[in-house]
């Protein structure tokens, strides 16, 4: 569906007092949750969960006197990531797959697929499954672990996380 300029995908979920601009996707089965605003150049992917009253930004250097709509920066929510409430999410970001952004946190870096984030500005402190339990791993290496409520795989190399195989698959 297209609202103004908007993509809206099937299955989006919009609380009270939402903003969301004309240069924006937002992917089938999202959830935006009261006060937020998804401004022009936001991009969420399927299954993003977006907290109440949390920010986007999408101008590092904003003046009210200056226009500087042409200076726009992108910001990318992958499929599945959580925004808990109040987070800020800084312009021209990339949140990876399934990442969870703890309430209350300043994310002013890119964001890892699976990884916890919190505090301000935002560290990692973990990994979390797509089920959304803290997975049993390291923040660094090598390592493997199972999620106890799906079954499903997950494999830490390289300083990334990935999910190896599903339980319904195995």
């Amino acid at each position: 569906m297209s609202v103004g300029g908007a993509i809206i995908g099937n299955g989006v979920s919009i609380g009270q007092n939402v903003f969301v601009g004309n240069n924006v996707k937002i992917g089938d089965k999202c959830k935006i949750q009261n006060n937020v605003s998804v401004y022009d150049n936001v991009y969420l992917e399927e299954g993003v969960f977006c907290g109440p009253s949390m920010v986007f930004t999408n101008i590092r250097n904003p003046r009210s006197l200056i226009n500087r709509k042409n200076e726009y920066k992108d910001t990318l929510v992958k499929k599945g990531a959580t925004l808990g409430a109040n987070c800020t999410v800084l312009c021209g970001l990339t949140i990876g797959e399934f990442a969870f952004v703890g309430a209350g946190a300043l994310i002013n870096k890119n964001v890892p697929a699976y990884a916890l984030m919190v505090g301000v500005p935002a560290k990692q402190i973990g990994w979390m499954s797509e089920f959304g339990e803290k997975l049993d791993l390291p923040l660094s290496g090598s390592a493997k672990t199972i999620c106890k409520n799906t079954g499903d795989v997950y494999c830490l190399e390289l300083n990334l996380v990935s999910k190896l195989r599903s339980s319904s698959t195995s």
